[in-house]
């Protein structure tokens, strides 16, 4: 207290001291002081509400692994990813708002930055060794999913009159990875949260179904296949990676081993699509505006260190157990992403949605199983 009447004292003391230009001269550097304090503090208020957000994500994540862990959850093979999506969407329709409004920007943050660095990430998850592995065939087949399933899902939006971001987001999410397809799609054209839950929702109940209903057609015998196109086939069109472990490991090791190794080219397809992504949509922006043929692309470089990762981790440089190490955070950080994109999904939004996304996704569903079958049965043998 003293120190701050004296502090005082001598500010008063040195404004007696200013006369003139002078005095004008130190009032506006007093001024000017305050003002950088105010914006200093403001800026110190805003980091501190939004490390509040990305610590509430975390949270969840850490609920999330820790729910992902029991053996009933384990038996669906639901990963942490889901589970948090889940957690986010449960949070948003019941204790959202009671959140801060100063929170939000954490939860954004999480949902868009963290989501990013989480896919660069996921390349520690592949290596082009990977590719060779499988060879040439399943090369292909992938490549015709990917491209046939997105210029699909594109078409059927436009017919069903959807919204556009939604029909793509679901597109990309059935051809490549599931829900990591549809968040670095999220990155390259930035639509609101809400709709990115939606596309998440539809690949999340098509690709549970697929991990159960695959082994049931398989032991049937309604897929004829032998064990390595089965593989190719399961890899090529299932939706999420633990999607395909869950449904390999019912149909057996060989078929196992094939599929993930598929599904792993796969996902890395995502980087050519993002790229082709967002050329588009910046052609599309610039003739809107002005139509002066200006094009400024913006380039998901997440997408390219994600590609830089994997080729880093094909040298196979760094030991097995730092490799392990950083799959593991980079789950946890893709489960705060997926949570805050759930935290952000109200059942009003799914009602503003429709159900037009699940109907694109089923019909998506259905090209996946038949049109992926016949080029397991009848193209592979001709690729060998």
């Amino acid at each position: 207290m003293i120190l701050v009447v004296y502090s005082l004292t001598l500010q008063t003391q040195s404004e007696f001291d200013c006369t003139g230009h002078h005095c004008l001269e130190c009032g506006g550097r007093n001024v000017r002081k305050q003002i950088k304090n105010i914006e200093k503090m403001k800026l110190s208020e805003e980091r501190r509400s939004m490390l509040h957000g990305i610590l509430l994500m975390a949270l969840f994540a850490c609920a999330a692994f820790y729910i992902g862990e029991m053996n009933w959850v384990k038996a669906l093979s639901l990963s942490p990813l889901v589970v948090g999506i889940i957690l986010g969407m449960l949070y948003a329709n019941s204790l959202r708002n009671n959140l801060p409004d100063t929170w939000v920007p954490g939860i954004t943050f999480s949902s868009k930055r963290i989501l990013r660095f989480g896919i660069i990430l996921y390349g520690f998850k592949l290596s082009f060794q990977d590719v060779v592995a499988v060879g040439f065939p399943a090369i292909v087949i992938d490549a015709i999913v990917v491209v046939v399933t997105i210029l699909l899902g594109v078409f059927v939006g436009r017919l069903l009159k959807m919204d556009r971001s939604i029909a793509l987001l679901t597109a990309c999410g059935s051809a490549i990875c599931g829900a990591a397809a549809v968040m670095g799609v999220d990155g390259a054209i930035r639509p609101k949260p809400y709709k990115t839950a939606v596309a998440v929702a539809t690949v999340v109940i098509f690709g549970t179904l697929s991990m159960f209903l695959y082994p049931i057609l398989y032991r049937a015998g309604i897929f004829n296949l032998p064990a390595d196109q089965m593989g190719i086939f399961a890899g090529a069109t299932i939706h999420e990676v633990a999607h395909v472990v869950g449904a390999g490991n019912a149909m057996g090791a060989a078929i196992s081993d094939s599929a993930i190794i598929v599904k792993m080219i796969r996902v890395m397809m995502l980087v050519p699509v993002l790229l082709v992504i967002a050329f588009i949509v910046a052609k599309d922006v610039a003739s809107r505006a002005d139509g002066n043929g200006k094009t400024k692309i913006n380039v998901p470089w997440f997408a390219i260190l994600f590609l830089v990762v994997i080729g880093f981790n094909s040298l196979d440089l760094l030991p097995g157990n730092i490799v392990e190490f950083i799959n593991t955070l980079d789950t946890f950080l893709l489960t705060m992403a997926m949570t805050a994109l759930g935290a952000e999904t109200s059942i009003d939004k799914f009602k503003k949605a429709g159900f037009k996304p699940f109907l694109l996704a089923a019909i998506l569903y259905v090209w996946l199983i038949g049109g992926g079958y016949c080029l397991a049965k009848y193209l592979v043998p001709v690729l060998v």
